[in-house]
């Protein structure tokens, strides 16, 4: 049996002109995880992340955090969607900053009636991919873990909508059934599967072990 264990970036700037880095909490939500991975003498045999600056930052503060020099695999096929063309597919006016609590749960409510569309082949947001060739980049990481990792433990960097979609491959959910699982993911989250060299088996979602205390309250953030 191998474990696998899948990290959501930490708290990267949405809102801001660049969301693609980490803000100063993201990169403490991650050292954080990685101390916690150190306390417990978790090690990790292999390495995978995607090509997002916000992923790399993520899994370089998680390996700042367990006093680890990882040689990761990169893997762009565990690239989060762009989720400004998702909206934009929807919605091609403008939008204001979300500046205000009702502002970001319009941009939300875009983004969900955006996703439903391009799971279903209904529209194709601008530069990105069919549904079916990105949800092959998930499967095939998943893949290449059981065929060449077994036994092992195995850390993936990732963002929400990989993740999501990749625990609803494993439970055999419908793609639009992922689409809740992906807007409640919390930033520097572990979901961890278990794996033999024929299939994945969930054993935890979104869990954030290391923000258990009190004073980390106010760490727990989800975009």
């Amino acid at each position: 049996m191998g474990s696998l264990y899948l990290v959501r970036h930490g708290q990267a700037s949405f809102g801001a002109d660049n969301y693609d880095k980490l803000s100063d909490l993201g990169h403490r939500q991650c050292v954080k995880l990685g101390e916690y991975f150190r306390h417990k003498g978790l090690r990790f045999d292999a390495a995978l992340v995607g090509t997002l600056q916000r992923q790399i930052e993520s899994l370089a503060s998680v390996a700042q955090g367990m006093q680890w020099q990882p040689e990761p695999l990169s893997w762009p096929g565990l690239n989060e969607y762009d989720s400004k063309a998702v909206v934009t597919a929807v919605h091609p006016e403008p939008l204001p900053k979300p500046s205000s609590p009702e502002l970001v749960r319009h941009h939300f409510r875009l983004l969900r009636e955006g996703l439903t569309q391009w799971m279903a082949g209904s529209v194709q947001p601008e530069g990105m991919p069919t549904y079916a060739d990105w949800l092959a980049g998930i499967t095939g990481a998943l893949d290449h873990v059981r065929a060449n990792l077994y036994g092992k433990n195995v850390l993936i960097v990732s963002s929400g909508g990989p993740i999501s979609t990749a625990v609803g491959q494993v439970l055999g959910m419908s793609a639009e059934a992922t689409i809740e699982l992906n807007l409640r993911i919390r930033n520097s989250s572990v979901t961890e599967l278990a794996f033999t060299p024929k299939r994945h088996m969930l054993v935890t979602y979104n869990t954030l072990p290391h923000l258990d205390h009190p004073d980390q309250a106010s760490w727990i953030t989800y975009a």
